[in-house]
């Protein structure tokens, strides 16, 4: 268990958090929530000691232990892989490498052996003994291969970094989880194991993430920090949504009572209160009024982009056909001899393991990379408009404020106010409209992205994981627009919601081939795990041969 009270943070005249009081108990899995800002990694931080609040303390049982995912990935570089997932156990660790050390010794004394025998109780206590196997099945799950395990943690790339920090952070059964953004730059199956390794957790869970399926599959509770509070709430994900819309709109109907039947007594007693006949009336009015609380509504963290996307024409017979196309990347078949119609109405996620070979693919799509072999052919009647997963050449020129960066492409005749209006549906609003392009954060330069694609009027959108950096809001709106849009996307993403709300046809890209599957994602999952659980029968049935 863990337990914040009266914790209060601001940074200069900006709260952050106000008053906060709660408690997160052993067998929940709670997920922190909050608009990009709102500070949600920063009372994870408190949370863990690694920041000290303006007021307010932080208490847990004497002897829990805290692990918390490290967002630093140079942080262990000088490490080997299975070192580093020990470390996530700080304590038997130290005891392990105390240990070791004094085995190794040459001259081993009699002193040595007494503490040794020390060591091999505190390793014994600490389930050290269990620690090599279960450092394996952690990394094995997140999908790293057993021959890198006596790697150093600089020879990794930072996909493989992320999973052994995420091992780490899970490591030794710790009695408090903390894990900020844990699902990052893992794919679907990783993804799907650490869904099941958390909902078979019997500690305190605290999740910071932008995965509404995520959320809906491991939480418990959601901690929704808003409003300078952080409001608690039992179910998940989408108990929550259904929950705090209603909540909100409660107080929005309480609220307008409230000030309707003020203002219907204000106007009683002005009109009355000189009226001899009704002044008694309009004195007993006023006692009302003054006792009548009407609250100001409170200004919400959270803001909705408004992305929606109008296609100038809509798509003829013809969309996009794919004929032999094939490509490497310093020496490594990203695909080969790739063959696709896409048809009217198709929106088709692409899937598979390597990320690389679909941003490849969308890349000669778009124009921006040319294949080895084959062709591709566009429709005479389709425009484009593509979303790249790494956007930043689209900001070179750091001097543009953001006015300037979207009148490039914006029609020629509008004028600025028509630009900044654009901004503003986009969260610029303001003075936020003249910020320099070198300043944006990730999640803002992907709003100038997609506003850039909306202005367009493309009937073709190719977007490469399109929901990286965004908040839940804006992920939401994203999502909204793609599934109202009534023409052709092309897509990649690893967020499950995302792919299986938008997605009518699945198309997985391997090495050697593609597998085209005219279904909704939730079938293609289902399908992909009845052939692993196939697989592995006629594994076992040969073994047991």
């Amino acid at each position: 268990m863990i337990t914040a009270s009266n914790v209060a943070l601001s940074y200069g005249k900006r709260v952050i958090f106000q008053n906060v009081n709660i408690k997160f108990a052993p067998g929940n899995c709670y997920g922190l929530i909050g608009a990009n800002g709102a500070g949600k990694s920063t009372f994870l931080k408190i949370l863990a000691g690694e920041l000290e609040p303006d007021r307010g303390e932080i208490s847990k049982g004497p002897r829990q232990r805290l692990a918390m995912l490290n967002q630093d990935q140079f942080a262990f570089d000088e490490h080997t892989v299975f070192n580093t997932v020990i470390m996530g156990h700080k304590k038997l660790y130290r005891v392990m490498a105390e240990r070791e050390a004094l085995y190794a010794k040459a001259d081993f004394t009699e002193e040595d052996g007494i503490r040794t025998g020390e060591l091999e109780a505190k390793f014994g206590e600490m389930n050290g003994y269990e620690a090599e196997a279960e450092a394996a099945v952690l990394l094995n799950g997140l999908g790293i291969p057993e021959e890198f395990r006596q790697k150093r943690m600089n020879e990794l790339d930072g996909s493989d970094k992320v999973r052994v920090l995420l091992a780490q952070a899970l490591f030794g059964n710790p009695d408090i989880l903390l894990l900020d953004e844990p699902t990052n730059q893992l794919d679907l199956q990783t993804i799907t194991w650490l869904e099941h390794f958390l909902s078979r957790f019997q500690n305190t869970v605290i999740i910071v993430s932008h995965d509404r399926h995520f959320l809906n599959q491991v939480c418990t509770h959601m901690a929704d920090i808003d409003y300078g509070k952080i409001q608690l709430y039992v179910g998940n994900y989408d108990f929550w949504y259904q929950a705090s819309q209603l909540r909100f709109h409660q107080k929005e109907t309480e609220s307008k009572k409230a000030r309707a039947k003020a203002e219907e007594l204000k106007e009683f007693i002005q009109r009355f209160s000189s009226n001899a006949s009704k002044a008694k009336q309009a004195t007993s009015r006023k006692k009302l009024l003054e006792k009548l609380t009407v609250e100001d509504m409170p200004i919400s963290s959270r803001k909705y982009p408004y992305i929606v996307f109008k296609p100038e024409r809509p798509c003829g017979d013809i969309i996009l056909e794919i004929k032999g196309l094939s490509k490497e990347i310093d020496g490594v078949t990203m695909f080969e001899d790739l063959n696709l119609t896409v048809n009217k109405g198709d929106k088709i996620a692409f899937v598979g393991a390597n990320s690389l070979a679909k941003t490849t693919l969308f890349q000669i799509l778009a124009g921006e990379l040319q294949p080895d072999k084959g062709s591709f052919r566009w429709g005479v009647t389709i425009s484009n408009a593509y979303f790249p997963k790494e956007n930043k050449a689209y900001f070179d020129n750091g001097e543009l404020d953001l006015i300037g960066w979207l009148r490039q492409y914006a029609p020629p005749n509008e004028h600025e106010s028509f630009v900044r209006g654009f901004l503003g549906k986009m969260l610029f609003a303001g003075e936020e409209a003249m910020k320099k392009t070198s300043v944006l954060s990730g999640g803002e330069r992907v709003r100038c992205m997609l506003s850039r694609m909306m202005l367009s009027g493309a009937n073709a959108l190719i977007l490469d994981e399109p929901t990286n950096h965004l908040d839940l809001e804006s992920i939401t709106s994203l999502n909204n627009g793609l599934i109202t849009f009534p023409e052709v996307v092309l897509f990649a993403s690893h967020d499950h919601q995302f792919v299986s709300t938008v997605a009518n046809r699945i198309v997985e890209v391997t090495p050697d081939s593609i597998i085209d599957m005219m279904m909704d994602f939730d079938e293609y999952l289902a399908m992909k795990e009845a052939n692993l659980a196939e697989g592995e029968n006629e594994y076992l049935e040969m073994k047991a041969a």
